[in-house]
């Protein structure tokens, strides 16, 4: 087992002090935004082999099956196909959407024909992958995820009383409603002169009295993001609040956007986004609606399920597989050897990861990594996270 040296992503909309707080150490000052864990080449992880701080994704390349197991060599290649991170918002992130894999795939090798360099700012697709992922909160979370029923997106726009928006209303109590939908993301992606300025001076009259939590998130993106017609995509999706514990998962096509708290998030290890406002960076209009889900149906809020003291997080994708343990002082080990490569991360407490008879002792937002088939052992008086493939099987 390897103790993971991570790396924080300074993002603007980061908090400031969710993530120190967690792991107890002083903020800097600066926005402290994903602390990611795992072999993605962007920010890999580093680990001490041989006296030396290596990066993960070089490890993993140097010896696959001996660091991934045969089965997920097979399955993904030679590379870690899932990511881990602790994610802190204190700002609204971009509106974004995720391409399924033959989506992901074709729009790689599309640009790849046309020449478009992997770094630049116009390219849509950086890799060949899909890239689902699951939140799950640590504090009180909040986030937008998946499109409003039009009738409910319709009253919504209707109770802002802005005369502009009347027609998107009737729009969306026509029939049959994807296409409704439909028609109206793509007029709000790009809205007329005025709207947004109306829009946002409507959240902000309905905002100081005694509003729904939805209008209080909405006025927040709108003063943080001015003029961003991601603001009107907004409006036409759902949000949500999220306890402690509980999750969401976010397959390919469906809209969402995380505006505040902490949590954990996995996902597949991918780099495609497209994005649909609340950002500088590239909108690909007409991809981004050939790609979104309109049909999708809603995201429910996940609760795990336990199996035998170990609380698993259903996802229907086999790229990650997510578990959550909570321990206690003289409860047996935790048995958690596997033929798959794991990241166990603590987020309350202290657990000990134990491994050929050493144990080593982590606090929150430290993280352990596990090659494939190496023994594994969790004790401790925490929570622990646990993340690896979703086609694992247990070793005797």
């Amino acid at each position: 087992m390897d103790l993971l040296h991570n790396t924080v992503q300074p993002y603007d909309w980061g908090s400031r002090t969710l993530l120190p707080e967690l792991m107890g150490e002083p903020p800097t000052g600066a926005p402290q935004a994903e602390l990611w864990m795992g072999a993605h080449p962007a920010a890999p992880s580093r680990v001490l082999r041989e006296n030396v701080l290596t990066p993960l994704d070089r490890v993993v390349a140097g010896n696959p099956e001996g660091e991934l197991g045969a089965a997920t060599v097979r399955r993904f290649g030679p590379r870690l196909p899932f990511l881990l991170k602790l994610l802190a918002a204190d700002a609204p992130l971009s509106v974004q959407v995720h391409p399924d894999l033959a989506q992901a795939q074709a729009g790689f090798a599309r640009e790849n024909a046309l020449g478009v360099p992997l770094d630049a700012a116009h390219r849509t697709y950086r890799d060949d992958q899909h890239k689902p992922e699951m939140i799950v909160a640590l504090t009180p979370f909040r986030g937008l995820c998946g499109f409003r029923a039009p009738s409910d997106a319709a009253d919504l726009l209707d109770s802002l009383e802005v005369p502009a928006l009347r027609p998107y209303a009737e729009t969306l109590r026509a029939v049959p409603e994807p296409r409704t939908l439909a028609e109206v993301f793509r007029a709000f992606l790009r809205p007329p002169a005025g709207l947004l300025d109306a829009v946002a001076g409507a959240l902000a009259v309905a905002a100081e009295g005694p509003a729904e939590a939805c209008i209080t998130a909405y006025d927040r993106i709108a003063r943080a993001y001015p003029a961003d017609s991601g603001l009107l995509s907004a409006l036409l999706l759902r949000y949500i609040e999220l306890s402690p514990g509980e999750a969401l998962f976010l397959g390919a096509g469906v809209p969402h956007a995380y505006l505040s708290g902490l949590g954990v998030e996995i996902m597949a290890s991918s780099d495609n986004v497209l994005r649909c406002g609340l950002t500088s960076k590239h909108v690909d209009a007409e991809e981004l609606t050939r790609i979104v889900r309109f049909g999708a149906p809603a995201a429910r809020v996940l609760t795990p399920r336990d199996e035998e003291g170990e609380e698993v997080y259903p996802a229907p994708v086999d790229d990650f597989r997510l578990s959550r343990y909570l321990l206690r002082v003289g409860e047996p080990r935790r048995r958690l050897t596997l033929d798959a490569p794991q990241i166990l991360l603590c987020t309350a407490g202290t657990v000990t990861v134990t491994s050929s008879g050493q144990g080593l002792g982590i606090g929150p937002g430290r993280a352990v990594y596990v090659p494939a088939g190496a023994e594994a052992g969790l004790e401790g008086n925490g929570t622990a996270f646990r993340a690896t493939t979703g086609t694992v099987e247990r070793l005797g």
